[in-house]
């Protein structure tokens, strides 16, 4: 299942809009307050798709039956880019465990990269639901690399990808070697450069949360 959020009108168009205008990323502030709200959105969305359970909760006047989710949740990102997104999503899934992958781009002087992966902090995954969030899915071959790292930590009965904004060619891509997850993105744009730069995108999302970084 895919679902695009921009494709129904809501206030996370806003939020996206505001990502994406050049005359306003400057505010780093507002660029991550953003992206958490997004990241909140997006998990409400999720919220209703996850299993539950009835389960009698005591109140001070007697006994309420209470919807509760029964699966337990796994909140995955790519460093550092990916920390604004998952703090929001965190926000609503609170108590949730973690996992962390440190995955960058190493560039070539022919134009070529790689994806280095250097670091990974992950809970027990069985049968527990990974949500894997990235703001920005461009080629897709992180965010595979990742996923693919994560499941050596036990098989999660769900997988689900988040994404802010995503290019055509990486979702098909993440699609074909994942044809069992869901996918939940922000916005879908078709066009992606030969140095798989998202476009319009919004540029380098982990720079404009955090300020620019000098490349090897």
């Amino acid at each position: 299942m895919t679902t695009i959020l921009s494709h129904t009108n809501s206030i996370a168009s806003r939020y996206i809009a505001q990502m994406r205008n050049i005359h306003q990323q400057h505010d780093r502030l507002r660029f991550r307050h953003n992206m958490e709200r997004l990241g909140m959105m997006l998990a409400f969305e999720i919220s209703k798709t996850i299993p539950y359970e009835p389960v009698e909760i005591e109140t001070p006047l007697g006994i309420a039956t209470c919807q509760l989710p029964q699966t337990p949740i796994v909140l995955g990102t790519i460093l550092r880019a990916g920390l604004p997104l998952h703090q929001g999503m965190l926000q609503v899934f609170d108590d949730a465990e973690n996992a962390f992958i440190s995955a960058y781009r190493k560039h070539h002087k022919d134009g070529t990269f790689e994806i280095n992966l250097e670091y990974v902090s992950c809970p027990d995954l069985t049968d527990k639901i990974l949500i894997l969030a990235d703001p920005m899915l461009a080629s897709g071959a992180s965010m595979v690399i990742a996923a693919q790292e994560l499941q050596r930590y036990g098989k999660p009965r769900k997988l689900i990808f988040v994404t802010a904004i995503a290019a055509v060619p990486g979702l098909e891509y993440l699609e074909r070697n994942f044809p069992q997850a869901d996918y939940w993105i922000g916005a879908l744009d078709e066009e992606l450069t030969a140095k798989s730069y998202i476009v319009p995108g919004l540029g380098d999302a982990g720079d404009l949360s955090f300020g620019e970084k000098l490349q090897d």
